[in-house]
């Protein structure tokens, strides 16, 4: 790509106790384009991999050239079934479990269809943490490396706003495709051009809107300000709404923000990440150390993330884990922006192997080499049990999540897991077979 990559990622100030947009936690009438919108629904099951390549969607051969880059062959499930109704500019709404390839479906629709214009944003993503920003930027610099002149940026908070200003008023920087934290973003729209008295960030020619984790977006207190957003933008576009887990009652809310959309549940109401080995332990609160010093022991891994449920429990288990020899990291929302993203390289490029997270990571985020995720403290809802042991066992690779169960509450979300998902989670037995969680 042209010079409009490396230093034009820009990160953006919502205040020091707001690091996160919107931290780990109506009634409208409904669309009158549901019944159609209904009909369009596809269901399906990861039952293998699909026996055609992307070059059977006719992409421009700038975007193949990255794709055969980044060493994919075969298109996942949710891709197969998402990619063509995306790039001929149909809504979609999809639903599919992590680490399916559910970004690339996007990231590879609005590239096919991006035609850039000076001045104008033709594409805006929105979700809901930095971090997942910042990786969604990423991945459209990593598709969009032959593609001459499209200019992609980040924005969220932690950075000055005159920053982001800087940028949004230089036409040789101002991005065709926008990724961002909804806090942000709406400020950004909100602010005048110096230049134009035109938005700073004018919404007002866009193409194509998407969401990413769309049902944490859509909860009520981040909802506002989507709708906000949503209606600074053209009435005709595309909207793309993606999510691991969507209840009954979120795919109509998701509804409303789409005409005629394809829906698209892949893996619907089962939990079968492929390859993905689930196992709970039942112990007593004070046992939860020991246990995380001899699991750490005796599992071979390549990373592992272990889930803690606030900030002071990030920070003290962290330092736990140091002081018995394990070279671990946290990562949790009381960061600064700069420490953050710092971390979250290190993780990324596998120079740390041990990382200890709040939900900040419980969601979206992708690391490859991850393959063991530890639930510390139970999570507090099955998508949300849902959502982190998807870190692991990503794209049908092995992977092993293990559950500290102490209290009856973690003992009922136990249950609930395994009644919506339609899936056992057996006791953890003394020995486990390397080769089940350890891809060679």
């Amino acid at each position: 790509m042209a010079a409009t990559k490396g230093d034009d990622v820009v990160v953006g100030d919502e205040g020091p106790e707001e690091i996160v947009d919107y931290d780990e936690e109506g009634s409208d009438n409904e669309s009158s384009d549901k019944k159609a919108a209904a009909s369009s629904e596809i269901k399906g099951s990861y039952a293998g991999i699909h026996a055609s390549g992307f070059r059977d969607f006719l992409l421009k051969t700038e975007l193949l050239r990255a794709v055969t880059d980044c060493g994919f062959e075969h298109p996942s499930e949710v891709q197969q079934e998402s990619i063509p109704q995306a790039v001929l500019g149909q809504d979609v709404i999809c639903q599919a479990k992590s680490g399916m390839g559910k970004t690339a479906v996007f990231v590879l629709a609005v590239l096919q269809q991006l035609d850039p214009v000076d001045n104008q944003v033709d594409s805006l993503v929105l979700c809901h943490v930095r971090e997942l920003a910042y990786q969604i930027c990423q991945e459209f610099m990593r598709f969009s490396k032959y593609l001459e002149g499209v200019r992609v940026k980040v924005f969220f908070g932690g950075i000055p706003e005159e920053n982001h200003r800087r940028l949004l008023e230089d036409p040789a920087k101002h991005p065709h495709i926008v990724i961002g934290t909804p806090g942000r973003i709406l400020q950004l729209t909100k602010l005048k051009n110096k230049t134009t008295n035109k938005p700073l960030l004018d919404l007002s020619n866009l193409k194509r809107f998407i969401l990413d984790e769309c049902d944490e977006m859509l909860k009520i207190d981040m909802r506002q300000d989507v709708q906000e957003i949503f209606k600074k933008t053209p009435h005709e576009k595309q909207v793309m709404l993606f999510s691991a887990t969507l209840s009954k009652e979120m795919r109509a809310v998701c509804l409303k923000f789409t005409q005629h959309a394809q829906q698209i549940y892949v893996d619907d109401g089962e939990l079968t990440l492929h390859g993905l080995q689930q196992y709970y332990v039942k112990l007593g609160e004070a046992q939860k150390n020991r246990k995380m010093n001899d699991l750490l022991d005796a599992l071979e891994f390549n990373q592992v993330v272990i889930f803690v449920n606030s900030t002071r429990r990030c920070k003290e288990l962290d330092k736990l884990l140091q002081e018995h020899g394990f070279p671990s990291m946290a990562m949790h929302g009381g960061m600064d922006q700069t420490e953050r993203l710092e971390r979250y390289n290190k993780f990324k490029a596998y120079k740390s192997r041990i990382l200890v997270s709040t939900d900040m990571f419980g969601r979206g985020v992708d690391f490859e080499r991850v393959n063991i995720v530890i639930n510390y403290d139970m999570p507090k809802s099955a998508d949300q049990y849902l959502h982190r042991v998807g870190r692991s066992g990503r794209f049908g690779t092995k992977g092993l999540g293990i559950s500290f169960v102490s209290t009856q509450a973690d003992a009922e979300v136990l249950a609930q897991v395994q009644s919506r998902f339609e899936v056992e989670i057996p006791e953890l037995p003394n020995q486990i077979d390397t080769s089940t969680y350890m891809s060679k």
